[in-house]
């Protein structure tokens, strides 16, 4: 997959089909969205995203909100999925300041070569936010492209929206957010050093602190899964506070004990899909006690269906 990244300056020459949005999560409805491109791309064209970095939410409102979905995450969903050619446009000051008419003219016309574009209709760009759905629609014959507006897909008659994915990971519910997103809830990253008192305990782990932009979900153990090197092992992952290099500092991060699973992951990418929330994290008293509960984690584990 092509990546355009950091710049305002470029030119597909292909016919694109385009895909427009933030894609926080990329749940069942921006993969609804996504399916559109991939369809034409079956007819020749190249499928094509268009999304804003930073995300406007996080542009306009001054602050960090944790995402579903960093960025990276974002590029290998996208790239196992098909697509082509993704656009990480720049958001500043005199990007955001484009006339909605000129974004569609100058962007996706003439830079992007698109022929064919998929939105929802919640659509917003250009100025303001002023441009909507029903103006890529009144210019599509204008710039000789096809324009498809998405309605949104619901589930249990609520819309689904990054927001309610984020409602359901904030409360630990990993099922409902799986049915949303049309996938596990995942987590990627580096395997990093622990503080080794899982192997200390005889149940060694692996370790990864996510970006700190990561919504993680409430701390506590989860069933799990890791793909590994193109390989898959059952797991049980906790979520909590893990020692960082610097002292006295501690960083939220995810350690998941891998069945069948006997070697040195240190440095490797993995990615951990959180399936369902086990218990709430909680202290012992002492080691013996620990080790107690997650031996007893790791049985249930070995035992979990999906």
């Amino acid at each position: 997959m092509e990546i355009i990244t950091g710049t305002t300056d470029f030119y597909i020459k292909e016919e694109t089909a385009a895909a427009i949005g933030k894609f926080d999560g990329i749940h069942i409805g921006h993969r609804r969205l996504l399916q559109e491109i991939l369809d034409e791309k079956e007819k020749g064209k190249k499928a094509c995203v268009f999304t804003f970095d930073p995300p406007p939410t996080s542009f306009f409102r001054k602050t960090k909100e944790k995402v579903l979905t960093t960025k990276e995450e974002k590029r290998n969903i996208f790239s196992f999925m098909g697509v082509d050619i993704l656009i990480e446009y720049p958001l500043n000051t005199e990007t955001a300041a484009t006339p909605p008419a000129e974004f569609v003219t100058e962007i996706l016309c003439n830079r992007m070569n698109a022929e064919f574009v998929a939105a929802g209709a919640d659509l917003s760009f250009g100025a303001g936010g002023a441009g909507d759905a029903a103006l890529l629609k009144s210019m599509a014959a204008e710039c000789g492209m096809e324009v498809r507006i998405i309605d949104k897909v619901k589930r249990n008659g609520m819309e689904v929206s990054s927001t309610l994915v984020r409602e359901a990971v904030e409360q630990g519910n990993m099922v409902w957010a799986e049915e949303l997103l049309g996938m596990p809830y995942i987590v990627e990253g580096a395997v990093l050093h622990g503080n080794r008192i899982g192997r200390t305990l005889g149940m060694p782990t692996v370790n990864l602190i996510p970006d700190e932009e990561k919504l993680l979900p409430p701390c506590g153990v989860y069933y799990s899964g890791v793909q590994m090197e193109g390989k898959f092992y059952k797991g049980i992952s906790n979520v909590g506070y893990k020692p960082t290099i610097r002292e006295n500092e501690k960083a939220l991060g995810v350690e998941t004990y891998l069945y069948d699973y006997a070697g040195d992951a240190y440095g490797k990418e993995i990615t951990v899909s959180l399936y369902e929330f086990k218990r709430p994290e909680q202290k012992f008293a002492d080691l013996a006690a620990l080790k107690s509960q997650v031996q007893s984690d790791i049985t249930a584990g070995a035992s979990y269906r999906r």
